[in-house]
């Protein structure tokens, strides 16, 4: 019996150290927002030397998103696929549609052996497949794939978010970059607000001094169009096809009757000289005149620049002290609703209906309102009513820059941890009710001229998108403690091609150096996010003011300002500059630290400046504003300088080098 046993010993310690491994069934993948279903198989699949993306010839919709799979992996990856028609091979992807009633209309499988097979009943869903195939990709070397099946599919079919492009005007090429984004992380609408104003307390209370915009151009009412930034009519037609084909819909708003000061700047008769020029008057039929106009230069047509099948009208936060103009609210909303319907759009409302409760009806049937504070819409009460309801609670999912109230960052572990749509303020209602179509978060840009730049509005947005991506999608089924989801996500990309945070490297490194710096020069890198240290040594020359040592799309970082010549930056049309100017012969090192809240500069050693979170005062101290002085650091090209620059140093964390 001891013999036997020595000879099994002797037998199992020939097996490969790792056989037992190899044989367990592979664990669920981690993808934002989580896979549904996971059948684990055994092994991996790795893209074949010769590997292809095949479809069917006579599916023309999974042609075009093999098309955009292969540019988003030769993107990612540096490998081009060649889209194939026909049979597939071993080491291929395959993508097909193919019914399947249990995966609705956005879910999608994918089987993974001696291919990767992605199937789907709809292009949406065949493309929310190529997201999850490319995020498992990338974070393995080896762009290898665990073998199992994967079926999924999400809880809710609006999945959103709002950005603030009145306050603030948001460039054309970020909100581009944003809808990757999205797509990326399977969210499937952003809603555009075009117009908006400050408050007038920091103007002076004066409506007239007052900052308003609205951002899409105009040809009804020339001069209308903000001037500090604007879209023009075809590129955001462009940008909603664009994003469409991503299947990511874009709603514009015009938001009316209140936050409308942009058209009593430009027509001041149709404000409210009672309620405020913020208010339009509604008892004024000029008023309805201009902005059935408008509404009628975008949705006009047979190629209207609003594009998308919804649109949304504001409505919220008009004055409910009278009885006659809360009525009159109810009718303005009611004729607004039935105005974008008759041009064949769906109308969507800011919930306000139980703060103007009245007489006076408004459509509710295929109506759908953003239900954002129980006080101004009580969801049960709305959805009794006939709306359709997208969760929008302010308490938990609103983002208001450096303003001091609601969130400057969202709380994401409470939100992974307790929220999903159906929580809509106190209000409660069962997983997947039928009158909840999902959700949104927003960004406000309350306070105009705060400082803020499209940079940090990002910084606060990416990752409670990712966050939020999960709660939509999978709702109250995501698996992963909080914890073991913020580790690993940070594995993830923030999209093909899209790299808004400005990351290099992930672990703390020195991650770009260069011995000289020589005007002109070019680097492969934009910029550098935070938290990052820039440092150089100089010896200074007689700049002319406004010399440039860095630039980028986003940022410039001068050696000598255009107004006193000293060191500083400039982005997002806000110039911020450090105390110090270099003198000609001066020899020096000099170092910046960034972060979100403050720019640091040092020189030898010794902090000269911190450009931290600055408190404003307007109305003799009565009001307040936070200013912030961030800058992500541009390093694309140099200037034309005459100072030496040598010794370049960049790190991807702040402190000792």
């Amino acid at each position: 019996m001891k013999t036997l046993s020595k000879l099994i010993l002797a037998v199992l310690c020939l097996l490969p150290v790792g056989h037992g491994l190899r044989a367990a069934e592979n664990p669920k993948p981690f993808v934002v927002p989580e896979i549904r279903q996971w059948s684990g198989g055994k092994g991996r699949f790795v893209p074949g030397p010769d590997a292809r993306i095949v479809c069917s010839p006579d599916q023309p919709e999974a042609l075009r998103i093999a098309r955009l799979f292969a540019a988003d992996y030769a993107e990612m990856f540096g490998r081009a696929l060649p889209v194939a028609l026909g049979k597939a091979s071993p080491g291929d992807f395959v993508l097909a549609l193919s019914p399947d009633k249990a995966l609705g209309t956005e879910g999608y499988s994918v089987r993974t052996t001696d291919r990767a097979a992605l199937s789907a009943p709809t292009p949406a869903g065949l493309y929310w497949g190529t997201r999850t195939l490319l995020q498992i990709s990338e974070q393995d070397s080896a762009r290898s794939l665990p073998k199992g099946t994967i079926r999924d599919w999400p809880d809710y079919p609006f999945r959103g978010f709002m950005i603030d492009c009145g306050r603030k005007f948001i460039p054309m090429d970020y909100l581009e970059d944003l809808t990757r984004i999205m797509a990326y992380y399977k969210l499937n609408v952003l809603q555009v607000h075009l117009n908006d104003n400050g408050f007038k307390q920091y103007f002076g209370h004066d409506w007239n001094k007052t900052y308003a915009a609205f951002r899409l151009e105009s040809d009804t009412f020339p001069g209308l169009t903000a001037r500090d930034g604007s879209y023009s009519k075809k590129e955001f037609a462009d940008f909603q096809r664009q994003a469409a084909d991503r299947f990511v819909e874009i709603i514009p708003e015009i938001d009316i009757p209140a936050h409308s000061l942009a058209f009593t700047h430009y027509k001041p008769e149709i404000g409210s000289k009672e309620y405020g020029m913020d208010h339009l008057d509604l008892f004024n039929p000029e008023t309805y005149r201009f902005a059935d106009a408008l509404f009628r230069e975008y949705l006009a047509g047979d190629d209207p620049v609003f594009v998308g099948p919804r649109v949304h009208i504001g409505t919220d936060e008009y004055s409910n002290a009278k009885k006659e103009v809360v009525e009159k609210f109810r009718a303005f909303t009611d004729h607004y609703i039935r105005l974008v319907e008759s041009y064949g759009k769906q109308a969507v409302v800011w919930g306000a209906l139980t703060h103007a409760s009245g007489r006076t009806p408004v459509k509710a049937e295929n109506v759908v309102m953003n239900a954002w504070y129980n006080g101004y819409a009580d969801p049960a009460a709305m959805i009794e009513q006939g709306y359709r309801l997208v969760s929008i609670p302010d308490g938990l999912v609103y983002i208001v820059p450096m303003a001091g109230y609601y969130h400057d960052y969202l709380n994401e572990p409470y939100l992974y941890e307790q929220w999903t749509p159906p929580h809509i303020g106190k209000a409660v209602f069962e997983e997947r009710h039928p009158a909840i179509l999902g959700g949104m978060f927003a960004v406000w840009n309350d306070h105009v001229g705060n400082g803020i730049s499209v940079k940090d509005i990002h910084h606060r947005i990416f990752p409670p998108l990712q966050t939020l991506s999960a709660k939509m999608w999978t709702g109250e089924a995501v698996s992963l403690p909080y914890a073991e989801f913020d580790r690993r996500r940070a594995a993830l990309s923030e999209a093909p091609g899209v790299n808004q945070l400005a990351r290099i490297g992930t672990a703390p490194a020195l991650v770009y150096e260069r011995a000289e710096v020589r005007p002109g020069d070019s680097s492969a890198y934009p910029e550098i996010g935070y938290d990052y240290t820039v440092s150089f040594d100089i010896e200074g020359a007689d700049e002319k003011r406004g010399t440039v040592l860095f630039r980028s799309p986003n940022a410039v970082f001068y050696l000598s300002d255009p107004i006193r010549g000293m060191l500083g930056f400039a982005r997002d049309g806000y110039l911020n500059t450090f105390p110090y100017r270099v003198n000609p012969g001066e020899k020096a090192r000099i170092r910046i630290e960034g972060d979100n809240r403050s720019t640091t500069l040092k020189v030898n050693g010794k902090t000269i400046d911190v450009m931290d979170v600055q408190k404003r005062y307007y109305n003799g101290g009565k009001d307040s504003m936070n200013y912030v002085r961030t800058l992500v650091f541009p390093l694309e090209k140099a200037g034309d300088f005459d100072s030496r620059i040598s010794n370049l140093k960049v790190y991807n964390h702040r402190g000792d080098e």
